[in-house]
């Protein structure tokens, strides 16, 4: 009962040779199968195969080898029990004190674009979690390793004869989380593969890409996850190539503003304070589009995030150095540009491939004691079905700028109201809670460019005031859902005016 017995079993080989020495050093048997068997022997490590230890062939292609007794009873024996002790002697089992297992490539395998369903399902791995569970289970006894950053703890500890019961707590509890992450990843791909949209329980996993300074305030813990398998175009898989960490908040605008750029085909810079808009324009070049978002609102960009959706080159560069931004996004920057901005010691410069194929994803919002799960909002201008009520159409620069309007307006919170021209946002009112007052900050903030602007709201009006205070301060077209039991009321007074309103059809709340 004295002899010490490692079973290792991985996908995952990085160091696990120096690992396996480690062990054997250490007084171990090691026990293992399959490619990792392969592998120990071709190191010249001795090693004994599972199937000398389950007195059984491994069969069905592998599928069945370690969910033997002569395993798990090795692995759930509860040596301080005499009856345990005494079964294990009676069937000739040599208990397990270490467990090294990581799984079947899963997620690895379902983000390969040729992978098949009959891939995915061959990638489920069965015995592995089995054996984790197991020694995380009687982690009393047992110390379970699943991930290669452990390794090195494990066997300095060992150089004391055993780990500690606090280890082995801490790694049993890291092993739950990665089989129920494993799961978790299991259960989605085969819940969208049957096509079930709302299932009787959500399961999800992320995994941890940094520790955050601080959240929203500094007395606030943060921690920024990553989700498996997330879009290349995403903030979590940005490239930060210069500047501080990136907090919380940065975090948090970054992905507002990537997700307004977004809407554009024509180069488009977008400026983002708070979560909001402060500034948006398109143009010919990356260089004019900035200079229309600068424009916007040249007061509010001070201290906040641009997002661009193309190369930034150095003429662009030299007129984003002029002011204090927190964070620069672009799809890259060319070596002249660096040149200028890393000049800038704290500004954060981050690329991402917005070239990337966008899947459609749901939006998970925490509230106290639970989740609120829905889709993306993804309706933009061209899927809208759009109506002209009024006496007027619009102009061929009031399409333009109302397309602009409705791009736009559906990522201000609400209640929104944005002014545009054909080319920069020139009024954003956010987050009011009457539509009017919303439209007033924003004809406020436009001051004499709103003569000839036109109007986005991102719900119908329930009056016609947001209607008569738009046509009093110049505005020519207004873009709308529709659907208030006043809208008569409001393309009355719209046609008195003189403005084209557009209705969509569509509401763009944003809470």
């Amino acid at each position: 009962m004295t002899k010490k017995r490692a079973l290792v079993s991985v996908s995952n080989k990085e160091g696990i040779i120096d690992f396996v020495k480690g062990l054997v050093e250490r007084g171990f048997e090691v026990v293992s199968t399959g490619g990792t068997k392969k592998a120990i022997e071709e190191a010249g490590i001795p090693v004994t195969g599972i199937s000398e230890v389950t007195n059984f062939p491994e069969i069905m292609d592998g599928r069945v080898k370690t969910l033997h007794p002569n395993i798990h009873g090795g692995l759930l024996a509860m040596r301080e029990k005499e009856e345990h002790v005494a079964q294990l002697k009676e069937h000739n089992i040599t208990p397990i004190d270490v467990v090294c297992v990581n799984l079947y490539p899963f997620q690895e395998t379902i983000a390969k674009p040729e992978s098949t369903f009959a891939d995915a399902i061959e990638n489920i791995d069965i015995g592995g979690p089995s054996m984790l569970r197991s020694a995380a289970k009687n982690n009393k006894h047992v110390t379970v390793v699943v991930d290669p950053a452990d390794y090195g703890t494990v066997l300095t500890e060992l150089d004391s004869g055993a780990t500690t019961e606090e280890t082995r707590r801490q790694l049993a509890a890291k092993v739950f989380r990665h089989t129920a992450g494993y799961d978790a990843l299991i259960a989605q791909y085969l819940t969208k593969e049957v096509g079930e949209e709302n299932p009787e329980s959500l399961t999800v996993t992320y995994t941890k890409k940094q520790d955050l300074r601080y959240g929203e305030n500094p007395h606030q813990q943060a921690v920024f996850y990553e989700k498996p398998l997330a879009d290349d175009n995403s903030i979590a898989k940005a490239t930060q190539l210069h500047g501080k960490e990136l907090s919380y908040n940065n975090i948090k605008d970054a992905d507002a503003a990537l997700a307004i750029v977004k809407e554009f085909a024509l180069p488009a810079a977008v400026a983002v304070k708070h979560m909001n808009p402060c500034g948006v324009g398109t143009g010919d070049t990356i260089e004019a589009a900035y200079e229309a978002a600068f424009e916007a609102d040249p007061v509010s960009i001070f201290g906040g995030i641009i997002a661009l959706n193309r190369e930034v080159d150095q003429a662009t560069a030299l007129k984003l150095k002029e002011v204090f931004l927190e964070i620069i996004i672009a799809p890259s920057f060319t070596e002249e540009a660096l040149d200028v901005l890393t000049s800038k010691k704290n500004l954060r410069l981050l690329t991402i491939d917005l070239t990337a194929k966008e899947k459609k994803e749901q939006v998970i919002t925490s509230v106290h004691g639970g989740l609120l799960v829905q889709d993306e909002d993804r309706h933009g201008f061209n899927e809208a079905t759009t109506s002209v009520p009024t006496e007027r159409q619009p102009s061929e620069e009031e399409w333009a700028a109302l397309k602009l309007a409705w791009n736009v307006v559906k990522h201000v919170k609400s209640n929104a109201i944005v002014l545009t021209n054909d080319k920069m946002t020139v009024g954003i009112g956010a987050g009011q809670m009457n539509r009017v007052g919303a439209a007033k900050i924003a004809i406020e903030q436009a001051g004499e460019r709103s003569t000839g602007a036109v109007l986005g709201s991102d719900a119908f009006f329930p009056m016609n005031d947001t209607v008569e205070a738009a046509g009093k301060a110049g505005v020519t077209a207004i873009i709308q859902p529709g659907g208030s039991i006043k809208d008569q009321e409001s393309i009355d007074k719209a046609n008195e005016y003189g403005i084209a309103m557009v209705f969509t059809g569509v509401r763009h709340f944003k809470h």
